[in-house]
């Protein structure tokens, strides 16, 4: 229903509303105040109105957005000007069909549109609610579109929200209500919301009559991940609002039996309607170009109108005898006037009028090619091509630069824990090692573990057996519902990042021999358990530091029972004395900590048996059991952490809003309490959660990070002097870790710790509370707050993600270098793990020379490491058998670079390198460099990614590609097209795009050719006839020779023409740099087309003029041949020019020629009056049964069309023409030719060519064989060894 684009950055939510209020009042719809009620009635109701017209607006308002054309108000002109009789050229009435036409049809493709909408936008405000009546004192059902602000609204599990509401109540006895956003962003994982922070207790359920709160809150804005406000309580006590308080419009109740909000938003001043920006419009290159030649072909009517004029009143001047003429007062100069405006009707179909429509026809039709391409499909995923760009498919043709996310993007975005550090301690988890090479093997047998597709399991989310009413799907929003069922509610659910794959992690037995100590009945020796300190807040750390959603299939979310200090022993204790004192070591204990881990008791390696099949066994389930718990995470790293920390029985349990349940070894369950979330942003780079220990009653901060900001973090904490060493020791060891980690290509983060005492919290919760209630500058307050907190951290330890490349991510990189484009990888991982997954994607080749540019100093040091590099790649370039440089910059280096003084020796070192990866980038960042490389260098731009962090680079890329993965569906909100893997980008721009291109440059020229053609026989006419701005043809003929006879052929040739197959394309990605140098419709390319269509306009009039000379044949019939030429020469010059000749090809020019004779004929026969004053009666008839007729087409269109064969075929034939006649051989010459060609590639690239291939010699078959051919294209190999 919702075409979602990413909120405009920088929109200030503090914009004044309609009333100049710079903050929204909502108060309750129930109340007396006449002022307050005025105040609600001031807000935009629920309604919902997505049409552009109303019945009677329609035709003025269509025709006025019509008019915005230039086009279309040049013919409106011409129209009106032919109906001046001292100007006009032919019957009024027939110059006004074509632009008729052409609006009409327009017309007609917006009006059905526009009811589209109407259909949608009446099924969307029917839809049905409960809302609370005052009259009645209870919930009643009312429509959408009759919701207000100020309105409270009752909803059940699986309904739609009608509108932005505040949460107010949940049956959830911990106000916890859980959303589904697929209908807004595409994400299928569950989203928490909590009712309003200390909102008085009113029983089992909200009563509105005794609601007197008031709600103040920014006013209406588009921003998705942002709310802020404050409710003000009858005692004057203020609570901050926050996103996680509110429930957007169009997201779907799940696993919550009721939930009760008050509306602060309606209809068009929802976020989700402020996102409805439509269809996203880009202008393409091609486009543009375009507009340049419209005006060129403006200036030449111009010139041969004004030529006319000229002509005609110098041959006025010069007349002696003028008894032929009807007498007349008018001058010469004022007769030249009137006869540049009638040469202007005459001679407007210079400007093509139908080929505007026919682009868009031929977009579409591209469009549907691409996204029916089976090649696209992905079956994991059940999804296929998406294309929301409606008006740049040329554009993927002519791509230069390719700027690529990595993570979810090169890779898979499936995080499976691999190995971890510990208090200095490195862990490697051998054995899980081993099991992921197991599933590597079997997935690439094709006998994959992964489940089934994501999108097979949504709206499966609500288990709750009391959620009786039916679910309404996205599909019903969007009045697609019919035939379809909602699915069961008993059907077993699996969740995002929860295949065997990323849950069955194999522990690692020594640090399992370390955890089991805590249920030992032996006795633990002091220094050791200090270690065993860690290891337990470590764990503790990756369960509980997160926003993980608990549940199971059978029931719908584990909650915290509400005992306060629960503690349920599942395994053997030791005292709780002892294990209080494993995390309050003495201050004055000495000892080196360094061998710490040698003192520990080594038990039986049975003891932790139980350990290994904490996850159900080895054995991958086929479905989750009753009893196995169901993460839900919103990132895939999250997943993966509290699944390792569930490899070891540190199990997350249950989740609600101040409560967490977790399992420890040695422990049992404890409720931890929650006392703040600080979440993720790009800006900090961390996350961290602050809990109240169950043991010892503290303050804990636990964060977990990227590692280059937590080390900076991990500062020395106060204390003793050995305290300082060992942590000195673990952040030594950690980092040696880190860099074994980041080489190996894993993710790494840091996990660390913060201790308060309660005059410390107390402090920083005052100012927190501050912040969270403001609404001014709540953001800026809030980041502030977190960074005062997270400082002198504990480090604990790291881990180390794995995340493998996608299939066909090295061939997908090789073809796009070979084919000319440049690949670009930003990123915001370690630099070694860049370099590892650059190695491995074949972007950075064993021959490169690597450039790394790390500058921590000012700007001058990086300008001069800047220059010193693009000396280096001087040298090499002078140097032979250099292969080529790879330019490695860092985060902190990028930011230097991207300043004003150092753009140009940035961009002037990476231009010439063959590959740039960009590490620690921001999201800022990847934004302003793809911004920087497209504006300087002049270059087409595409940039590709699936995360939020990745929108801002894909709306700044001349093309943006979003991936449909395992990060929700943001970045393919905000692209032009989206995929679900990096491999579809080959096929997608070497083949489509190529397609695309050539066919819309080739389709665009052929329409200048024919009209320019076209009408340089009716100006060579004006020689002969006195400039007088008469034409050998009849008006209707005039008229319909561009908008009918020759119409659709090009319209075919736009959409179907292949002048190379797609198996050549693949293999010769070289052919795809025809399309960046834009070889199809350059300047001179289209000059030359000029030329051509001069030439054969000379041939076509003069050949007939000689032919007639001296003859009694009047101007009719010497335009008849003249026409039927034309007519001839302009559907074969399509044929040479194109390479694709189906029986649709055949049927449509046929039939233009037949339809062309046929009207002549029959209007000759049957037409008196039809064309005044010119009497075409018989006229064609009697040409058509003369043998010189056809002997002036036949010759006339030979020599016409000789030179355009000649020059195409033998003298110059393009690289395109050379692979096409390759496709047409026979299996064992195409070998041969295919082999010559790979030996020659290597030598024609030093000098900037494609192929160097004697094509003259080549036969073309009658027939080729697919199958052979197929065999021998397996048999020959990548096209470049």
């Amino acid at each position: 229903m919702y075409s979602l684009e990413r909120p405009v950055q920088g929109r200030s939510s503090c914009s004044k509303d309609r009333l100049g209020r710079k903050r929204r009042t909502v108060v309750s719809s129930l109340t007396e105040d006449e002022e307050l009620t005025e105040i609600l009635k001031s807000y935009s109701s629920n309604k919902v109105t997505t049409t552009k017209y109303s019945f009677l607006s329609f035709i003025p308002k269509n025709l006025f957005e019509q008019l915005h054309r230039f086009a279309n108000i040049y013919f409106i002109f011409l129209a009106a000007l032919n109906f001046v009789p001292v100007v006009n050229a032919f019957q009024p009435e027939i110059s006004i069909i074509p632009i008729l036409l052409v609006l009409a049809v327009t017309a007609v493709k917006d009006l059905w549109e526009d009811y589209r909408k109407h259909k949608s936008d009446k099924f969307i405000n029917g839809l049905v609610c409960e809302i609370y009546s005052r009259k009645q004192q209870m919930y009643v059902d009312q429509r959408w579109q009759d919701v207000h602000v100020g309105d409270f609204v009752r909803l059940s599990c699986n309904e739609i929200i009608p509108a932005d509401m505040l949460l107010l109540y949940s049956s959830d006895p911990h106000g916890v209500c859980y959303i589904e956003t697929a209908n807004l962003d595409g994400e299928t994982n569950l989203k928490q919301r909590q009712v309003v922070r200390d909102l008085p207790r009113q029983g089992s359920e909200l009563t509105p009559e005794n609601f007197h709160s008031r709600i103040e809150c920014e006013n209406p804005n588009n921003d998705l991940s942002r709310f802020r406000g404050f409710m003000e309580y009858p005692s004057k006590a203020r609570v901050g609002l926050h996103n996680n308080n509110l429930l957007l419009r169009s997201c779907t109740i799940r696993n919550t039996e009721t939930v009760i909000g008050i509306v602060v938003y309606a209809g068009h001043e929802t976020k989700a309607m402020k996102n409805n920006n439509g269809p996203r419009y880009k202008r393409s290159k091609l486009e543009r170009r375009l507009n340049v030649d419209v005006l060129w072909s403006v200036v030449l009517l111009v010139i041969m109108c004004l030529t006319a004029a000229i002509g005609h009143g110098l041959w006025l001047r010069n007349l002696k005898d003028t008894s032929f003429l009807i007498p007349d007062t008018t001058s010469p100069a004022l007769s030249g006037f009137y006869l540049f405006w009638t040469m202007i009707i005459v001679l407007q179909v210079l400007i093509p009028i139908s080929l505007y429509v026919s682009i868009e026809i031929v977009k579409l039709c591209q469009i549907f090619f691409i996204q029916n391409d089976v090649d696209f499909y992905n079956e994991y995923m059940d999804s296929r091509i998406q294309c929301r760009a409606l008006n740049i498919t040329e554009d993927l043709g002519q791509i230069q630069y390719v700027f690529s996310d990595k993570t979810g993007t090169l890779t898979e975005n499936k995080m499976v824990f691999r190995r971890c550090t510990i208090a200095g301690v490195e862990y490697p988890h051998e054995e899980n090692a081993r099991r992921l090479e197991v599933y590597e093997e079997d997935e690439a047998m094709g006998c994959s573990h992964t489940l089934k597709s994501r999108a097979s399991a949504k709206s499966l989310s609500c288990k709750s057996l009391s959620c009786n009413r039916s679910s309404v799907s996205l599909h019903t929003l969007t009045g697609h519902s019919e035939g379809e069922e909602s699915p069961s509610p008993t059907l077993p659910r699996h969740s995002a990042f929860s295949s065997p794959m990323e849950k069955d992690i194999v522990p690692d037995p020594f640090l399992v021999q370390k955890l089991n100590c805590l249920s030992s009945p032996l006795f633990l020796l002091r220094d050791a358990s200090m270690e065993l300190t860690y290891i337990v807040d470590f764990f503790m750390a990756l369960a509980i530091c997160n926003t993980v959603v608990v549940s199971s299939p059978n029931q719908p979310r584990h909650v915290v029972p509400g005992l306060r200090g629960i503690l349920v022993s599942r395994t053997p204790l030791k005292s709780l004395e002892d294990i209080k004192m494993l995390f309050q070591p003495e201050e004055g204990e000495r000892g080196s900590w360094k061998g710490e881990e040698d003192k520990m008791l080594h038990l039986n390696p049975g003891a932790w048996s139980g350990l290994e099949n904490s996850n159900g066994g080895e054995g991958p389930p086929s479905e989750p059991r009753a009893d196995e718990l169901i993460y839900e995470a919103e990132s895939p790293d999250e997943a993966a952490l509290v699944h390792a920390a569930r490899a070891y029985r540190c199990t997350l349990q249950g989740r609600s809003l101040e409560r967490l349940l977790v399992e420890l070894p040695g422990m049992g369950s404890l409720a931890v309490r929650l006392l703040h979330i600080l979440p993720f942003d790009s800006s900090r780079k961390r996350m961290s959660v602050v809990v109240r220990h169950p043991l010892t009653n503290q303050v804990v901060v636990y964060t977990k990070g990227a590692d280059s900001v937590i080390m900076d973090l991990a500062e020395s904490p106060k204390g003793a002097e050995q305290s300082d060493g060992r942590q000195g020791h673990i952040r030594e060891q950690t980092q040696k870790h880190l860099d074994n980690y980041a080489r190996e290509g894993l993710r790494t983060l840091c996990i660390a710790k913060k201790v308060q005492t309660s005059t410390e919290y107390e402090i920083w919760l005052k100012r927190h509370a501050f912040a969270e209630t403001s609404i001014e500058n709540r953001e800026e307050l809030l980041l502030e707050s977190a960074q005062r907190l997270e400082t002198n951290l504990t480090l604990l330890g790291a881990t180390g993600i794995v995340d493998r490349l996608q299939e066909e991510v090295p061939e997908t990189i090789e073809a796009l270098q070979r084919a000319g484009v440049k690949v670009w990888v930003l990123t915001g991982d370690k630099q070694e793990t860049a370099i590892n997954i650059a190695c491995a994607c074949k972007l950075l080749r064993t021959t490169d020379q690597l450039l790394t540019a790390n500058c921590d100093s000012k700007v001058n040091a990086c300008k001069a490491l800047l220059l010193e590099l693009r000396a280096e790649v001087e040298r090499g370039e002078a140097a032979e058998g250099t292969s080529g440089f790879t330019l490695v910059v860092d985060g902190r280096t990028l930011d230097f670079a991207l300043q004003e003084d150092l753009k140009g020796d940035f961009l002037e070192l990476s231009r010439r390198c063959r590959a740039v990866v960009c590490c620690r980038s921001t999201p800022l960042q990847k934004s302003h460099v793809v911004q920087l490389v497209r504006d300087q260098l002049r270059v087409m731009t595409l940039a590709i990614g699936d995360g939020a962090n990745d929108v801002s680079m894909i709306q700044v890329a001349d093309v943006g590609i979003g991936i449909s993965g395992q990060e929700g569906m943001q970045a393919v909100m905000s692209s032009d097209f989206a995929i679900s893997r990096f491999k579809h980008l080959r096929k997608l721009l070497l083949v489509h795009g190529h397609w695309c291109y050539t066919r819309l440059a080739n389709m665009i020229l052929y329409f200048f050719y024919k009209n320019v053609m076209y009408v340089n026989l009716l100006f060579w006419y004006q020689f002969f006839c006195g400039f007088s701005g008469s034409v050998m043809t009849n008006s209707w003929v005039l008229i319909f020779f561009n908008l009918l006879f020759t119409s659709a052929p090009p319209l075919l040739y736009g959409i179907l023409d292949k002048d190379v197959s797609a198996d050549t394309l693949i293999k010769l990605p070289e052919l795809y740099k025809s399309g960046q140098n834009s070889k199809a419709y350059l300047p001179s390319t289209f000059w030359l087309t000029m030329l051509d269509a001069l030439y054969q306009s000379l041939v076509c009039f003069f050949i007939p003029y000689f032919a007639y000379a001296g003859s009694d044949a009047d101007m009719l019939s010497f335009g008849s041949p003249i026409n039927a030429s034309a007519l001839l020469i302009i559907l074969l010059h399509q044929v040479i020019e194109s390479r694709t000749l189906t029986w649709l090809h055949v049927l449509v020019l046929v039939g233009s020629a037949l339809f062309y004779f046929s009207f002549t004929l029959v209007f000759s026969v049957v037409c008196v009056t039809c064309s005044p004053p010119t009497n075409p009666l018989g006229v064609d008839k009697l040409q058509m049964s003369q043998p010189l007729f056809y002997g002036v087409c036949a010759l006339t269109t030979v020599l016409a069309l000789l030179p355009r064969y000649t020059h195409q075929q033998y003298i110059s034939p393009s690289d395109t023409l050379k692979a096409a006649l390759m496709d047409q051989l026979n299996p064992d010459n195409y070998c041969r030719r295919m082999q010559h060609w790979n030996q020659t590639q290597a030598q024609s690239k030093a000098r900037g060519l494609i192929i160097n291939v004697e094509d003259l010699d080549i036969k073309i078959p009658d027939f080729i064989l697919p199958k052979e051919l197929k065999e021998c294209r397996a048999a020959t190999g990548s096209v470049l060894s």
